[in-house]
């Protein structure tokens, strides 16, 4: 599956959200969404936690 149609499927979910739900319960979607990102890119092996730490180290 293409990274746009993903895009896509999030943006539909998170509209629908918008529309039948309250604003909590979007934000609620948008945490938990987070959240999986994270841990998704953790078992991936692609998620760098000193970039999130906002490290200040210097690569050459």
């Amino acid at each position: 599956m293409s990274r746009s149609t993903i895009g896509l499927f999030v943006g539909l979910l998170l509209g629908f959200v918008a529309v039948f739900g309250g604003f909590l319960e979007f934000l609620a979607v948008i945490i938990f969404a987070a959240v999986g990102l994270l841990i998704g890119r953790f078992l991936d092996g692609s998620l760098d936690l000193n970039q999130l730490a906002g490290s200040r180290t210097k690569r050459n």
